[in-house]
């Protein structure tokens, strides 16, 4: 038997005593990731949440109510979760035919599909979405963020109802009321987006989105301005969503669910990999832990869904944030949810006096952001291939929904795979000739 030395087991213990150290160092950086990683969920979050037709504070909720499971049992321990743009058509749809309820039902019905994939191991096969695809998602609902949010920029009296409508049928009924445009709402709304901007440009640690709520308010007290207002956010828990199940429900809600967990899973994984290469993780993220993952946020997503809030997914400005101001471990999550609690419930009184054009201009904002401006300027340089499942991918997205939408992109592949496979050379490669 071999005989280990004292030596050798000490230095091994110091290693692993290193290793799981806490320094101070350490803290400030998770400190100050998760402060400024909370300041851009706040705005962010409100915006979401109306966006889908719900209470503005149950966009916060989501982040509040998953940040400790991810904390405990996320992978990617400086990926910070909350509510995204990729479930607002989703939610959305939910929300306008059956309420609260309805983002209840489906937000549960994905959170069990996301669970089913961990488990049946899918992670790593949806690792797989060309980012291509991705791409176009992403342009399609920036461009849906941006029409949906034209009727509260520039005050067009135009039903809640319409939100159901494709979005090129919202963006022609835009036009169609603009002569009802007002300047209060348009002047706050642009105030927002353009010093988001600004500041953007300036530096990337600043909240971009939360500078411009602020110099938006004091715009609108400066100018004298009565637009409506967020009004009173509570911080203690929502209660319950009431809601029942019928065969009727589980036909309708369905397939809209498992497009919700389909692209949710999608954009948690490829967010987790965007975060690791930009901390210097170059290796591919392990299959286990995109399954891994998706269990985490399963789980979490299911605490969220009995409220009725919007599920959780991993977000890329949060996110990089984070690590941008020094988070590396878990502990700048957790920050992220204690800063956001105590910035309800110490300043719940500023926070319910922003106008609700403030937080469009939020929303536009990251919609122009999601645009994939660099994935145009290579679009003639790209495959026509990649090129052409980028464009389908996009348009998809706004003439029709985004399950179709992801569907028809990567259907592309498949039948690029396809041809490759059965037809491809056929008719050019002969039959070897055996000679004697």
């Amino acid at each position: 038997m071999r005989k280990v030395s004292s030596t050798s087991t000490s230095n091994e213990v110091d290693l692993r005593l290193r290793k799981f150290s806490y320094s101070w160092k350490t803290f400030t950086g998770d400190f100050f990731g998760g402060l400024i990683a909370a300041l851009i969920a706040l705005p962010y979050g409100l915006a979401m949440a109306t966006l889908m037709g719900l209470p503005p504070i149950m966009g916060l909720f989501t982040s509040l109510l998953t940040c400790p499971i991810t904390f405990l049992l996320g992978r990617n321990p400086v990926l910070i979760g909350g509510t995204s743009t990729v479930t607002v058509p989703f939610i959305a749809k939910a929300v306008a035919d059956y309420g609260i309820a309805g983002a209840a039902k489906i937000s549960l019905i994905a959170s069990i599909f996301m669970m089913i994939f961990s488990v049946l191991r899918w992670g790593r096969y949806i690792l797989q979405v060309p980012h291509s695809v991705v791409s176009g998602f992403s342009c399609g609902i920036g461009a849906m963020m941006i029409v949906a949010q034209l009727k509260t920029i520039f005050g067009l009296a135009i039903p809640n109802s319409a939100t159901q409508l494709s979005t090129l049928a919202q963006f022609w009924m835009v036009l169609e009321k603009l002569d009802g445009f007002k300047w209060p709402p348009f002047v706050l709304g642009a105030i927002v987006i353009g010093v988001a901007f600004f500041v953007a440009s300036r530096s990337k640690m600043m909240p971009a989105p939360l500078i411009g709520v602020i110099v938006a308010v004091c715009a609108s007290y400066a100018l004298g301005l009565h637009e409506k207002i967020v009004g009173r956010l509570p911080l203690e828990l929502p209660p319950l969503a009431s809601f029942v199940w019928s065969p009727a429900d589980l036909d309708k809600l369905l397939l809209p669910g498992l497009g919700l967990a389909f692209v949710t899973s999608v954009n948690l994984l490829i967010t987790s990999r965007v975060v690791d290469h930009f901390r210097g993780w170059h290796k591919p993220m392990r299959s286990a832990d995109a399954d891994g993952e998706l269990g985490a946020f399963g789980i979490a997503n299911v605490c969220v869904g009995m409220f009725g809030a919007p599920i959780s997914v991993g977000i890329p400005a949060r996110s990089l944030a984070n690590v941008r101001c020094g988070g590396t471990t878990r502990m700048s999550n957790l920050f992220h949810g204690l800063v956001l609690m105590a910035t309800l419930w110490l300043g719940s009184e500023y926070v319910s006096k922003i106008p609700v054009a403030a937080l469009a201009g939020v929303t536009a904002y990251v919609g122009i952001c999601l645009l994939e401006w660099s994935t145009w300027k290579r679009l003639p340089k790209m495959r026509r291939l990649d090129a052409a499942a980028f464009l389908m991918t996009s348009i998809s997205v706004l003439v029709v929904n985004a399950v179709i939408a992801v569907a028809l992109g990567c259907s592309l592949y498949g039948l690029r795979w396809v041809y490759v496979r059965y037809f491809a050379g056929t008719s050019q490669v002969q039959p070897v000739q055996k000679t004697a």
